[in-house]
Formats: C-alpha cells, structure tokens, sequence
C-alpha cells in the first residue's frame, strides 16, 4: 500500500487552492484599482491636469518602491491605490490630448478595446494552457530596460520615429509580461497579490498608452 499517496494528493489539493486564491485576489485588486484609476483619470480630464512630463516617472518610482516595501502589510493595498490613483491623474492630460482630435474618441475606445482584448485573451489562455512562460523573464528585462532608455531618447531629443518604435515594442513587452505574470501566478513564481496586481496593472497602463499612440499615429492625427 502506498501510504505516500494520500499527503500528496493532499499538497496538491493545498496547492491549487492556494494560487486560484491568489488569482481571485489579484484580479479582484486589480479591478478596482483599474476602476479607481479611472476615476482619478476622469478627476484629472475635469480639472484640466498638465502634462507631467518626468515628475511621471519621480512619482511611479517612488511609489512603486513604496508598495514593495510594504506589500506584506495593509499599508500595502493603501500604496496600490495610491500608486494606481496617481497613474490615472497622469493620464488624464493624455486622454483629453487625443479627444480634441476630430476622431479622438474612436481612437480612445479602439485602444481600450484593444487592451481589454489583448488582456482577456493572453491572461485566459496563460490559466487554460497552464504553460510555463517563465523562459520570458530575462528577455522581458532587458527589452524593458531598452525600451525605457530608448523611450527616454525620444523625449529629451523630440524623436517622434524613434517614439513610435518604442510604443510599438511596449505593445509587445507588456503582452508577454502579461503571459510571463500570470504563469508565475500559476506555477508559484509569484505569492504576493499585491505585486502580481501591480504587474498587471503597469502591463495594462502602458498596453493601453502604446496603443493610444500608436492608433494616433496611423490615424494621421498624432
């Protein structure tokens, strides 16, 4: 008799209870920060916010680094949201750019659209398949800190071609960050739901920006 089976089928019991927990947090933080966000974005538009510019980075940053340091406290969710509100507010001077454009509103909700899409899809089949895209991780890395450094160029030196490359590779990067997150999800790669929320929500930030420009650019609005 194999008395082994029995604690196995135990932790393996254990084990997938535990991540579709996580998952349900995750995704259940996520959603409402991605509604908070929203609302901070639409304060942001109302207000008539600025641009900026690259007290946008200061404060991700420091936030970013905030939420880390406490992401095993309840201070933890209150640095998510903070983090997540103070995205909105940055993007708000970005929507109402694209809205007074004569066709701005189709090219907001195709990038919205586009977002949700390209979200559902991936994060659905990285829970289906169950596959291990963990391999992603160092190439993920080093194409974001490219792109970042790349992105950076564009800005300070007014390379509006160089800008456009960018956008184009984040649409890529945040979709395999995307499949790379939610199989660490799966495969126990990530156990804090506040930083598998905070991935997610960057990969959906920046999906949706990319696709904003990219869809302004093709538009011959941008």
């Amino acid at each position: 008799m194999n008395y082994d089976a029995q604690p196995t089928v135990v932790r393996s019991q254990e084990s997938v209870l535990a991540t579709n927990k996580l998952l349900r947090n995750t995704y259940s933080l996520l959603a409402m920060t991605l509604v908070f966000s929203a609302l901070t974005a639409g304060l942001s538009m109302a207000m008539n916010f600025p641009h900026m510019g690259l007290l946008t980075l200061v404060g991700y940053f420091g936030l970013l680094f905030l939420t880390t340091k406490l992401r095993n406290s309840v201070w933890g969710l209150v640095s998510v949201f903070a983090l997540t509100g103070f995205m909105g507010l940055t993007l708000g001077p970005m929507l109402n750019y694209y809205l007074t454009m004569p066709n701005g509103s189709e090219i907001v909700m195709q990038a919205l659209g586009g977002t949700g899409l390209i979200f559902f899809v991936l994060s659905a089949y990285a829970v289906k398949s169950e596959k291990d895209f963990s391999f992603m991780g160092g190439f993920l890395m080093v194409g974001i800190l490219v792109g970042f450094l790349a992105g950076l160029g564009a800005y300070f030196f007014e390379m509006p071609g160089l800008a456009l490359a960018v956008s184009a590779m984040f649409v890529l990067l945040m979709s395999g960050l995307i499949l790379f997150e939610t199989s660490q999800i799966i495969h126990g790669g990530e156990t804090n739901y506040i930083m598998a929320t905070i991935t997610l929500y960057v990969s959906i930030y920046n999906l949706f920006t990319s696709l904003l420009h990219l869809l302004g650019a093709f538009s011959g609005e941008d």
